[in-house]
C-alpha cells in the first residue's frame, strides 16, 4: 500500500481545519459563538464518518450551518474506524442509545475495514458495519429510498420514485457453516416450551457445502405497510409490492400482510383520490419483473416495497437510472416503545475513497454533496417536528432547511453545480461550498 492509502485511513479523525482536535471540541467551537443571533436547533444526533464525505461535511457545517444555526443541543458521535477502536466500540453503543432517546439522527458515510485496512490502522479487532446495531437498537422497520429531483434538471426519472426496503431479516442476518457430506436438520423450539417443529431435513452429498440459515421477521411488516401506503398516497404515486412468492413460498406472508393493511385502511382513500378504480386491486410484482420495469418506467410516479435483500438490490438499480446513488435518499425508519417515530438520515453512497486519495495528493476534487445535505435537511426537519410542542425556533429550522435546499438546487440547475452535473466548468468541492455559503450570507444578511 502507498503512503496515500495509509493517510486515507489514519486521517479519519480530522475535522477539516480542526485537525488535531477532538470532535467534541470542534463541535463546541462551532456552536458557542454568537449563539443568541442564530436559530436554536432542537436536539439531534450527528454521527460522523470518514474520508472525502467527512471532509466535505466539515466544510458544510462550518460554512452553511454554524453561521446561522446554534447546534449546542446536537450530540456528536465519531463512528470512524479510529473512533470505534479508541473506545472498543462503546461509541457505537452510545450513538445507538442516543438515537433511540433523541429520535432524529444524521449519519455521514462510514467504512467497514478490510483485513488490510485493519492492519494499516492498527485496529485491535475488525469492526462490522454499524447498520445492524442501529436497525436493532431503533426497532428498524423500513429503509426509505426515494429519488431526489431538481427543478430544471432531468436526472433520470421524470417524477418521484419511492421505495421501502424492509429493514430487518433475510440474508443480512444469516448464519452459515462450511460442511461436508452428511445430514442437516433445522428445528424450531418454541419459547417457553411446546412441540418442536422440524423445519427441514436434507442430505448433503458434496464434500464442500455452504449451509445457510436465516429468517424474515414479520411483526413489523404492518408498520412498513402503513408507512409505505401513506407516503404513496401523499405523493400520488402508484404502489407495488415486490416479492418472489411464486418460488420462495415463505414470502407469501409479507404480501398478505401488505394486502390486508391496504384493503382495510387505504383502498378507499386511493379510490377517493382517484388514484385507482373501485374494482382495482393492489398490484404485486415478481422481483424479476420489477428489475425490468425499473428500467422501463422512466416517467416515474411509482412506489415499491420489498424484502431486505430485494430492496437493497432494486434501489441500487433505481439509483443508476436516476444518474447515481447521490441522487436518492436513504432514511431508516424505526420507532420507540411508545410508538414515536425514529428517523435516521444518510446518503445512499459511501465515503468516496478514490476522491479522498486524490484530495490527499493535492489534486482538485468535485464532490457533489447533495445526498448528504438532503439527509442533513431531513434530520434537522424531523428533529424540529419532534420538538414541535417545545419552546424554540422549530419553524425557523424547517424554513432554513428549505432555503438551504432551494439554494443548492438553484445552483445546480443554473450551471453552478459540481462537475458531475456541469461538466469541466463545474465547481470544485470547496468552490461549491463557498458558492452556497455566499448565497446564504446574502439571504441572511
Amino acid at each position: 500500500k502507498s503512503q496515500v492509502d495509509k493517510k486515507m485511513f489514519s486521517t479519519s479523525l480530522r475535522l477539516g481545519r480542526y485537525s488535531g482536535r477532538s470532535l467534541a471540541q470542534a463541535a463546541a467551537s462551532l456552536s458557542t459563538s454568537a449563539a443568541s443571533q442564530r436559530i436554536a436547533a432542537p436536539p439531534m444526533v450527528y454521527i460522523s464518518g470518514e474520508e472525502m464525505t467527512h471532509y466535505c461535511m466539515n466544510l458544510i457545517r462550518e460554512n452553511w450551518i454554524a453561521p446561522y444555526i446554534d447546534t449546542s443541543k446536537w450530540e456528536y458521535y465519531d463512528l470512524s474506524c479510529i473512533g470505534r477502536d479508541a473506545t472498543d466500540d462503546q461509541v457505537l453503543a452510545d450513538a445507538v442509545a442516543a438515537g433511540a432517546r433523541v429520535g432524529a439522527i444524521f449519519k455521514e458515510p462510514t467504512i467497514t475495514p478490510t483485513d488490510i485496512q485493519m492492519k494499516e490502522l492498527g485496529l485491535k479487532r475488525p469492526y462490522g458495519s454499524p447498520n445492524g446495531a442501529m436497525r436493532l437498537g431503533w426497532n428498524g422497520i423500513t429503509i426509505s429510498r426515494d429519488t431526489i429531483h431538481i427543478e430544471g434538471l432531468e436526472l433520470g426519472y421524470k417524477n418521484p420514485v419511492l421505495f421501502e426496503r424492509h429493514a430487518v431479516g433475510g440474508e443480512y442476518c444469516a448464519a452459515y457453516a462450511q460442511c461436508g457430506a452428511g445430514t442437516v436438520i433445522t428445528e424450531f423450539h418454541p419459547e417457553g416450551g411446546g412441540d418442536v417443529v422440524r423445519v427441514d431435513t436434507r442430505q448433503l452429498k458434496d464434500e464442500k457445502n455452504a449451509v445457510v440459515v436465516y429468517h424474515n421477521p414479520l411483526d413489523n411488516v404492518g408498520d412498513l405497510a402503513h408507512h409505505f401506503f401513506t407516503r404513496c398516497l401523499e405523493a400520488r404515486v402508484t404502489p407495488y409490492v415486490v416479492t418472489k412468492k411464486t418460488v420462495f413460498k415463505w414470502q407469501e406472508e409479507f404480501w398478505l400482510i401488505m394486502l390486508n393493511v391496504f384493503n382495510t385502511h387505504y383502498k378507499t382513500k386511493y379510490v377517493e383520490a382517484e388514484m385507482m378504480g373501485a374494482d382495482d386491486e393492489l398490484q404485486h410484482l415478481i422481483s424479476d419483473a420489477a428489475t425490468m420495469q425499473i428500467i422501463r418506467w422512466t416517467d416515474g410516479g411509482f412506489g415499491m416495497a420489498a424484502h431486505n435483500y430485494d430492496g437493497d438490490m432494486l434501489t441500487d438499480e433505481v439509483s443508476q437510472v436516476h444518474r447515481s446513488p447521490g441522487f436518492i435518499t436513504s432514511n431508516l425508519i424505526g420507532k420507540t416503545d411508545d410508538g414515536t417515530k425514529i428517523m435516521e438520515f444518510e446518503a445512499s453512497h459511501g465515503t468516496v475513497a478514490d476522491m479522498w486519495a486524490a484530495h490527499l495528493e493535492g489534486a482538485e476534487t468535485s464532490l457533489n454533496p447533495l445526498g448528504m445535505v438532503e439527509a442533513l435537511i431531513g434530520a434537522m426537519q424531523h428533529s424540529a417536528r419532534l420538538a414541535e410542542h417545545d419552546e424554540g425556533d422549530n419553524d425557523k429550522i424547517i424554513e432554513f432547511a428549505n432555503n438551504l435546499r432551494h439554494e443548492i438546487h438553484t445552483a445546480m440547475a443554473t450551471g453552478k453545480g459540481t462537475r458531475d452535473l456541469c461538466g469541466p466548468s463545474g465547481l470544485t468541492t470547496e468552490a461549491f461550498v463557498n458558492h452556497i455559503g455566499a448565497q446564504l450570507a446574502t439571504k441572511y444578511a
